[in-house]
């Protein structure tokens, strides 16, 4: 059994101090235990995306990001 389950004020992070640039989902993570209204009243609507930059090429980055937007 994992202990994080059994904790009541930490949350448990994915990751942390990584260099690597990544993506989550927040209605996923950080605000998962609020409802679909309550995210898009705070402005955290269902598809929106954290990005958090990481030690990469920029412009690696940018067509990485262009890539996926395109489809």
């Amino acid at each position: 059994m994992r202990r994080s389950r059994h904790l009541r004020l930490i949350t448990h992070a994915p990751s942390l101090g990584g260099v690597d640039t990544i993506v989550s989902e927040p209605r996923f993570s950080s605000h998962a235990h609020l409802s679909g209204s309550e995210r898009t009243a705070l402005g955290v609507p269902d598809g929106f995306l954290r990005i958090s930059v990481g030690i990469e090429d920029p412009d690696d980055i940018i067509a990485d990001l262009d890539r996926a937007l395109r489809g």
